[in-house]
């Protein structure tokens, strides 16, 4: 892992990457419930996600984060995307040609309710 930026986004990944281990196979959540559950941003979220090392990447469930309308994101590579896709579709989610999780609500994991933390204070 490069150096972190700073301590405040060392812990705002570490607690991505820590929330990203909890969703269980068959299940799926997005950037949003994970940063409203941080208290922080989807972008932080996203950016933590696509700075993942490959040791990171074989062990963490990175495939069952997606965008807030159930879709893989199109804004990541097509390789990565069409691995993603395998990946949902092996752990019995459909998704159809578009990148869409099909019946999602069935499939959603809720990370839990906003936490109120102050990322740069050294609270978590």
């Amino acid at each position: 892992m490069p150096k972190p930026k700073s301590l405040a986004f060392a812990r705002i990944r570490a607690e991505v990457i820590r929330l990203v281990e909890l969703i269980p196979e068959g299940k799926f959540t997005t950037y949003g419930s994970i940063a409203t559950h941080m208290n922080a941003g989807a972008r932080h979220v996203a950016f933590v996600m696509s700075g993942l090392t490959e040791e990171e990447a074989v062990s963490l469930p990175w495939h069952r984060v997606v965008g807030s309308d159930a879709r893989v994101s199109q804004s990541m590579p097509l390789k990565v995307a069409r691995l993603q896709r395998k990946r949902l579709k092996a752990e019995g989610m459909k998704v159809n040609t578009q990148g869409f999780i099909q019946n999602a609500d069935a499939h959603y994991h809720y990370p839990g309710p906003r936490r109120s933390i102050r990322w740069s204070h050294g609270q978590m």
